[in-house]
């Protein structure tokens, strides 16, 4: 197979298992809700980082399920991050990879709902790991995966980064302050996806060291 097929193979597995965690369609109470959350989810994309996640996993030696969850979840939160950048009180995005934005289609009030359950659900999902290891050292490192995923996702990662970005909105930035954006925005999601496999893969310290340098220069090169 060449580069693309074998990309293209990747990214359709990575869309199938986000597929399989996310909540299942039914008619309840909240149906809009999880509704809003399949229709953003699933409205495409490059799965750039579930698709990093699993061969970090498999470059460390890592086989099974266990690194499932984790994809479905950093995707989730990914995808949590663009509808609540396309809000009205953001950027104010009605279109989204040729469809209305989640807030556009669903509502404002739906839009801030989807986006907030798109992130706690991620880590519900991502705790089902638990559910696939029984050994000490195997659940040492799912719970490390899940404060990788918490702490490249919150205020010293995503959206510290996202921060800093609406306060110098519309005005000059200056390079030090650029360059934080753009590791944490960008940068803090695909470090996670990386070193989240890393350490599921079993990679000694020094190793998932090495790779979260290694993410931050792929984000880095990913936002330009």
């Amino acid at each position: 197979m060449s580069f693309h097929e074998e990309l293209e193979a990747r990214t359709k597995q990575a869309e199938e298992i986000l597929q399989k965690y996310l909540p299942a369609k039914e008619e309840a109470y909240q149906k809009t809700v999880m509704d809003a959350m399949h229709y953003s989810a699933m409205a495409g994309g490059k799965r750039l980082r579930p698709v990093l996640m699993k061969e970090c996993f498999i470059l460390f030696g890592g086989t099974g399920e266990i690194i499932e969850p984790f994809m479905a979840a950093l995707e989730m939160i990914h995808n949590y991050s663009l509808v609540h950048d396309d809000l009205p009180c953001m950027d104010d995005d009605m279109m989204r990879r040729g469809q209305a934005s989640t807030w556009a289609e669903y509502g404002e009030d739906m839009g801030v709902l989807a986006g907030d359950a798109l992130m706690i659900y991620a880590f519900e999902v991502a705790a089902k790991a638990f559910k696939e290891v029984s050994d000490a050292d195997d659940l040492k490192r799912v719970g490390r995966a899940i404060e990788i995923l918490a702490s490249k996702t919150g205020i010293y990662g995503m959206i510290g980064g996202q921060t800093v970005d609406v306060e110098l909105a519309g005005g000059p930035i200056p390079k030090n302050k650029l360059d934080f954006i753009y590791r944490l925005k960008t940068g803090a999601l695909i470090e996670a996806s990386m070193l989240i496999g890393a350490v599921l893969g079993g990679a000694a310290e020094e190793d998932c060291k090495i790779v979260e340098s290694l993410a931050g220069k792929v984000g880095l090169a990913f936002q330009i």
